[in-house]
Order: structure tokens, then sequence, then C-alpha cells
């Protein structure tokens, strides 16, 4: 019927749908698209109320539930009206006003009927495929109820009847030929069914293998024996009877011929049905219409698209979701093929199978066949030469094996689907390249309210959440995990939650109990495919700290020449197996990840452990290169040695080191993590030292207190002294840095009493700065101002220059603070020229803003914007976020002194974003300001400078 947007169709063959003008309608959520169903099987006869109710909950109507029908009813009405679609209340009960005809399963019936009341096969033949065409998957899919459970097993026998029906017809015309590919599966799926082993006997006695189908009447007859304890029917055995005589009444008196010029050639259906749960993948499906769009110029090549992907990321569905809502591009047919590249059962389909499967289809006749596969190549090219067809090559193995099948003619359309990088295709035959990643976290959760219901997913958020999470967004893994959650419909689902909480049980969790329902047998088949070199980068992959490695770490994991090791991460990547976000950054899917350590833990003899000591052994001496390049003026260390294999970064600059440490921040936590499980606390504490640096520029204090913790645990169970001193000077810096002073002076006292049994000055002096930096904090200035005293005089007996600038440059400042500002000009002074002497320029930044500050507090403002912006160039090109912070504060206290509160305004917005990013506690001082600032009256003297900070 026609709506106000044009025609309504009903879909009950399949997944339940709706359609005006082609666009989907909404139906809600799953209980009531049963209302809809139930109303439907019925439609244009009334269903009373209590029939509705016992369809929808059978014996479990809820409490009020007529209440609950009506409401379903009534938003049923609503979505429908604006469509011309009237539901309606009779004498009898509830009523959709509209016809059969706009109902696919009752236009399926209809269909049926006038094929069976046909005397002429030829014409029935058509109505028969226009019927069965309708079904787009499993009836009623999604949808659950008893009752609805019932009606959907006498719909797939209706669907049964109406193929054999279908099969008869054929064979009755001498289309044998064209019957053989799918009787042979049906014979194999249903060996007890003696109408279907009748249908193959005679189409194979027909084709002129009479010794086959005798064979297959032995293997019913010891089926039936075995499984039932019977014999064939009569029919069945009359049947073998004749083929034993070769009775002439089995030949067909006069056989069809096979289409050839001048006669109609049937249209292939090939296409499995829509798939029932596909969700999402919006952006995916527009890029196959934009490719199929973009080359159909006359004497174009044929389109190609090679979707990719890791096993169970969803290709299959994506080809044949776009494939169903694009049939109309397609009126000369479609050719399917799964050519099992990846089948954990058997070996890929042979290019001869696979061709003779679309002779077949395409209604040649077995004895026009040519006996040379490549002559058959040649007749299926001839035979879509012209032709607008689809050609789906589904789990190719390589990109030769489906180059093999490409058509030839321009007007086709291909889509090949492979867990390997198909780049033969690109290059040789122009093929678009599409990989598909995870769902998106929306798409995900919409793909488990389709299993499941919005109901039962809405019941438990925490537990779904969970799931999703585990799932890490793997549609097979999210399929898996809702038919487990779906053979237990009273089961909570987080029972489920719970089991995958557990990583090393979580792929056994995800297993439904069959090859194709199993993430583990999903990701064994593409790992075994793999040469053995790439096996084992994969596994040592898989145990790498970190959410993502670079090629350089790998390198040292595996210990292999770069050249051995690229061809390995190239067949790797174009397994799908790892990823390559970025050039030279490799990344593994969660559950890639487990399932390659169990692979490690299973393959290997040590699993891995001399391999994890190795990249551990590269993060810490190219961390320690790299902490030498942000600060060349720290005091040094001794590193444990490297192993054999281990190639450290030679990091050229503070810009390159900067960057390296940015960017395996996370690895590098994760590797002191590891040291510690493994028992390595030298390394675990020299690698928090060597980071100290990089939080300290960044502002990463949770990061810097975490690992520095875990390096005081370590120093104790080394019961190293030096160590433990140093853990909580470094401590002391950090509390003191976000403001707990009272932590921080109790880490630097425990420091300090170590250090003087130790007898080492200049970490003494380190020391003494640190208390002096945290009692200025605390406003006690004067303490502070003996502290960075007595540093200043260690760091002189002892020729330490470096720390010598820094107290100069302390002891300034506190002088500042206690209203000597000509003596704090005076000791900054000396720490800047120090500081330019030994080349330390984070240490000259520092004693700028210092003698900027005591300018500022001179009333020489001119002298106090120069020193705050020569400081502020200096920090910016090594990065220091905090020391940034701090001087585009004061430089804003100095512009509004020279009432200028425009690039006040300007240099404190952006000390505020800096220090609303890493956690600077000067956050609400100069929140407290630009609020000051905006209420106050405006100036007389306002100055429009350009500075730009």
């Amino acid at each position: 019927m026609k709506g106000e947007q044009g025609m309504v169709e009903f879909q009950l063959l399949g997944t339940l749908e709706v359609r005006a003008g082609g666009r989907p309608v909404a139906l809600g959520h799953a209980r009531q698209q049963c209302v809809l169903a139930a109303l439907l099987l019925d439609v244009g006869r009334p269903v009373p109320a209590y029939r509705l109710l016992h369809r929808v909950w059978g014996d479990r109507v809820p409490h009020r539930g007529r209440d609950t029908l009506y409401a379903y009813l009534s938003r049923l009405r609503r979505g429908l009206e604006p469509h011309g679609v009237r539901l309606v209340r009779r004498s009898g009960g509830y009523v959709i006003d509209l016809g059969e005809a706009t109902v696919d399963l009752h236009r399926f019936r209809h269909l049926i009927a006038r094929a069976r009341e046909d005397a002429d096969d030829r014409s029935a033949l058509p109505l028969f495929e226009e019927a069965l065409g309708l079904w787009q998957g499993e009836p009623l899919a999604g949808l659950d109820s008893p009752w609805l459970h019932t009606v959907r097993e006498q719909l797939r026998d209706e669907q049964w009847a109406a193929e054999l029906d279908r099969t008869d017809a054929l064979l009755r015309t001498g289309r044998h030929s064209e019957c053989l590919p799918a009787l042979s599966a049906r014979a194999e799926r249903h060996p007890l069914d003696e109408r279907v082993a009748g249908q193959f006997m005679l189409a194979l006695y027909r084709a002129g293998r009479a010794a086959d189908a005798l064979a297959h009447y032995q293997h019913v007859r010891g089926w039936l024996a075995e499984e039932l304890g019977v014999d064939p029917g009569a029919p069945l055995q009359q049947l073998h009877q004749q083929i034993l005589t070769a009775d002439t009444a089995l030949t067909l008196a006069k056989p069809e011929p096979a289409p050839r010029t001048g006669a109609p050639a049937p249209v292939p259906r090939q296409l499995p049905g829509r798939p029932r749960w596909f969700t999402g993948r919006e952006r995916q499906l527009a890029e196959l219409t934009k490719a199929l769009g973009s080359t159909r110029e006359p004497g174009g090549t044929v389109v190609i698209s090679a979707i990719g992907g890791s096993g169970g990321m969803g290709k299959t569905w994506l080809v044949l979701q776009w494939a169903h809502h694009n049939l109309e591009r397609f009126p000369d047919g479609q050719l399917y093929v799964d050519l099992r590249g990846f089948d954990p059962s058997g070996k890929p389909v042979a290019l001869a199978a696979a061709v003779r499967g679309f002779l077949d289809a395409l209604g040649v006749d077995s004895g026009s066949v040519p006996v040379e596969v490549q002559a058959q190549l040649g007749l299926y090219r001839s035979l879509l030469e012209g032709k607008r067809m689809l050609v789906v090559l589904d789990n190719a193995v390589d990109a030769e094996q489906a180059a093999a099948l490409l058509p030839g003619s321009a007007t086709c359309t291909v889509l090949v689907t492979s867990r390997r990088r198909l780049a033969g295709l690109t290059s040789a035959h122009g093929a678009r390249m599409l990989t598909l990643d995870v769902l998106t976290d929306t798409e995900a959760r919409e793909l488990m309210c389709r299993h499941l219901g919005e109901d039962r997913v809405a019941a438990e958020p925490e537990a779904v959440a969970a799931l999703l999470e585990h799932c890490a967004g793997l549609p097979l893994a999210i399929s898996v995990v809702a038919a487990r959650a779906a053979a237990h419909p009273d089961f909570p689902l987080a029972v489920l939650a719970e089991e995958l909480r557990d990583e090393s049980a979580r792929l056994d969790a995800l297993d439904a109990g069959d090859l194709t329902a199993s993430v583990r047998a999903a990701f064994t088949v593409s790992y075994r495919a793999l040469t053995a070199g790439a096996a084992e980068v994969f596994r040592l992959v898989g145990l790498a700290p970190g959410p993502e490695i670079g090629q350089a770490a790998i390198a040292s994991l595996v210990a292999c020449p770069a050249t051995v090791l690229r061809a390995a991460l190239r067949e790797l990547e174009n397994a799908h197996l790892v990823r390559q976000p970025e050039p030279g950054r490799y990344r593994l899917h969660d559950l890639v990840r487990l399932y390659a350590v169990e692979q490690a833990k299973t393959e290997m003899a040590d699993g891995g452990a001399e391999a994890l000591l190795r990249v551990v052994d590269f993060y810490l001496h190219t961390a320690y290169t790299a902490a030498q390049r942000l600060d060349p003026h720290r005091d040094e260390i001794r590193l444990v040695a490297a192993r054999p294999g281990v190639t450290p970064l030679t990091l050229a600059d503070h810009d390159a080191a900067l960057a390296w440490f940015t960017v395996e921040h996370p690895a590098l936590l994760s590797t002191i993590d590891l040291a510690v499980r493994t028992r390595h606390d030298a390394h675990a504490w020299q690698l928090a030292w060597a980071l100290e640096t990089f939080f300290d520029y960044r502002g990463h204090w949770h990061d810097w207190t975490a690992s520095q913790h875990i390096a005081l645990d370590a120093a104790q169970r080394l019961d190293n002294v030096s160590w433990k001193a140093a853990a909580h000077r470094s401590l002391g810096n950090v509390y003191t840095q976000i403001g707990r002073l009272d932590k921080g002076h109790t880490h630097f006292r425990h420091a300090l009493d170590l250090y003087d049994n130790l007898g080492d000055r200049d970490s003494q002096a380190h020391t003494h700065r640190g208390l002096g930096w945290v009692c200025n904090q605390q406003g006690r200035q004067r303490d502070a101002l003996d502290h960075a005293t007595q540093a200043l005089t260690l760091y002189r007996q002892t020729g330490h220059q470096a720390g010598q600038a820094k107290a100069l440059n302390n002891v300034g400042w506190l002088n500042i603070a206690l209203g000597d500002h000509r003596a704090a000009l005076d000791y900054c002074a000396q720490a800047v020229a120090l500081n330019q002497a030994i080349g330390d320029r984070h240490g000259e930044a520092g004693a700028w803003d210092s003698l900027g500050y005591a300018h500022h507090h001179l009333t020489e403002y001119t002298d106090a914007l120069d020193c705050y912006q020569r400081a502020l160039e200096l920090d910016r090109s090594f990065g220091d976020r905090y020391g940034e912070t701090e001087i585009l504060h004061h430089l804003g206290d100095t512009h509004l002194a020279v009432a200028d509160p425009q690039a006040a305004r300007r240099a404190w917005r952006h000390a505020l974003e800096i220090a609303d990013e890493i956690g600077h506690p000067a956050t609400t001082e100069l929140r407290g300001k630009l609020s000051d600032l905006l209420h106050a009256p405006p100036a007389d003297n306002l100055r429009s400078e350009t500075t730009s900070y």
C-alpha cells in the first residue's frame, strides 16, 4: 500500500522490518515488535487482546499486562499512521487494516499457491523464484516467545516444502545441472530426507552420473538402517530400480536445452540471506557505494572492493548487508562463493570447484562445460560479458585465489573478503581496499541490543558495559556473548560479565560451542597460516608491555635482523593480526593479545621470559639516554648491563628525547610494572629515576608519585640506602609540586637523614634545596633561606656547578620573599651567568624568571618584562609545562602593574589552560585573578599590545 511517503512494505521473512518509501520505520523494542508480528501474521483479521497477550508473553504475562499491551499498541499506531497504515480496534479485536500483498509472508504464500496450481512448470518456476527470493534469513529473527518459536518452525517447514517443489519443477524441465550444487549440499545436510535423496539421485542420473546416483542410494540406505532401523520407502526403492535398469521413463522426452544464444539464461541469486544482527558500519557501507559509482565510464575496469580485517570482524556481514540493499543495481544476478581460505575444518576451495559452481548457476549444461579449467574460466567470463552482475568472493586465502575468478567485464562488480590484505588486487586490478576495525561503542551496544533486546540490556547497564569492554568492539565476541546469554535467558548478565573479567580465562568464555562461534578458533585459523618467523614475532609482541610498541622495541624483544623483522611485521599486518596506527608503531586488539600470550606460554620453553627482559633493557637504556638529553646536568647513575641482542635508541637531542618519552609514556609505565612482577628491582628503580624529568616537565604528577613509590619499595627490597634516599627525595619533590607540603617535607627529611649517614654531600645539597623549597611554600622563608644557603655551601665545597647555579637562584628568590630585592638581583644575576656558562638552559630559564620577579618588586617593570620573555622563550624550547605556568603567572602580574590588563588577561588565561591540563596548584589563584580583572573598572590607559602567549 502507499502512504504519505510512498509504498509501505512489511518484512517477516527475516528481521522484522517496516519500510516506507524504501526507508526503515522505527518499531520500538523487541517486545513491542512481537505485538506487531502477532498482528501481521493475521493481517486484515482481528486478533483479540487475550490472544495477543498469549502470543507475546505466553504463560508469563506481566502484572498489568493488558495496560502494557495497550501502551504498545498505542505506540505502534502513532508510528504507523504517518505512513498510511491504520491499526484499529474492532469487535473481534485489533487489526492492521491493509492488504496481504504488503506483507512478505502473505505474498510468499500466495505466490507458492499459484506456482503449485500452474500446470506448466516453465511458468511456475518464476513464481517459485520470486517467492523464495522474499526470504532474507531466519523468519522473525531476534524476536522470541513460545508462540513465535512455534510459528518460526512452521514457516521454516513452508520454506523447505517450497524449495523442494521448486526443485521438482526444475528437474521436470530438464535443468538438472543447475540443481546439482544445491542438491549435493542439501543431501549432505539432510541425509535422512528421502525426497531430497530422490531428487539428488535423479539429477545425478540425468547428468550422466548413474554410478554416483546408485552410490548415494546405498549411502542413504545405510543411514536409515543405522539411525532408524528401517529401509528406504517404496518411491526411493522404485527410483533405485529404475536407475539400475536405465528405465526410459527417467529420460525426459524433450529435455530443455541449456541456456545458450537465443534462450533466456537463468538469473543466478546465490547470495546467502541478509545478516540478521547486522548493525552500524554506515561509513563503510557508504564507501562501497561510492566505489561502485566512481568507475562506470565506458571502457572502465571492473569495480573491485577488497574488504579485509581480522577473524570475527564482520567482513562477510558487511558485504551481504550492502549487497542486499543494492540488489536493484544488479538485475542480471548475483554470484557467491565461500572460498574457505581460512576454514578451520578444511582446505580452501579449489579453483575448478569454484568456477564450476558459477557455470552451473549460470545455467550451463554439464555436457557443454569444457574439460580444462582455463577454458571453463573463459566461458565464465564470456557469459558475464556486458552483464550487470555482482560477484562475491568470500574468505579468499590470498589475492591469487581471488584474481583467478575475476570477470573481465567492466559492467560487473566484485566484492572480495579476506583475513589477509590483498595488495595484489590493488596493484594489478585497481581494487579499492577497505579494512574493517572494531565497532564503535554505540555500534557495539546496538549489536548487543539486537541480540538480547533493549529490555534485558537496559536492566543491567553495569554488566552490559563490562561485557562490551571485555569484547573490545569485536563483532564475533559480542555475538558469542549474546548467544551464551540467550541460552540462559533467566541468568543475570552480571554472571557472564564476572566470568569474562578473568583475562586468563576470557577466551574460554568467548566460545559458544562450535568453530564458527569461538573467538579463539577464529584467531587460530589466522595464526596457523603464519610462517614460523612471523608466528614468533606475534607471540612476543603479545607479551610486550604497553598498549602498543615501536619497531625499535620489537627489534630488541625479538633479537633478529631488521630485514627479517620488517618482513614478519608486514606478514602480521597483512593477516590483520597487528595494526600499524602510525608509521613504525604496532598494536594488537585486546583479545588478539590474549590469544598471543596463550600461544607464547604454550609454545615457548620459557614463556618468552628472556625476550621480555630484553625489551625491559631496551626501554631502560633508551629512557636513560632520553633523560640525559632532557637534563644534561643531572647527576648520572650506573645502569645495569643490557643483554645481548638489545639495541637501544641513540636519541639525537632534547626534542627527540621529549618526543620519544611522550610516545612511549604508557609503555614505560607498563615496563616498570613488568620489572617488578619479574623481580627485577634494579630495573624498576632505574626506570623510575629516568622518568623523573619528563614527568616534571609534563606535569604527570600521579605517574611520578606512583613510579617513585615503586622505586622506594624496590630499593628497600634491595637494601640499597642510596637508592632509598633518592626515592624519598624524588617523592619530596613531587609532593611539594602538587601542594601536599607536609608529605613533601617528611620525604625530604628522610632523604637528608639517609644522605647524612652516607656522607654524600652533593645529594645532601640537593635535599637542602628541596627542603628550602617546601619551607618557602609553607611560609617559613627564614628556614627556607637557611636550607638554600647550606645547599650553596655544600655545592661550592664539591665543585658542583649546576647545583651552585640552582642554589644561587634559590637564595635570590628567598631574598625577594624576605624583602631584600637588591641582594636578590645579585644572586639571580650570578645564577643566570653560571647557567649560561655551563649551558644549562633549564636552570637559566628559572634564573631569568627569578630575576624578573626581583625587578618587578623593585618596580623596574620594563626589566622584569624583558627577563620573563627570556625565561619564556627558553622554557618553551624544552617543554617544561610547570615552569611555563609559573613564568606566565608572573608575567601577567607585571603587565597588570604597568596598567595593561589585556596583556595580563592573555598571560593568565594561557597559564590557567596549562595549569588545568597538568594539575598545577596555582589554578585557584589564577581563576581568582582573572575574575577580579573581569569585574574591575576599565583603566584609563589601556594599551593594545599584540604579544602572543
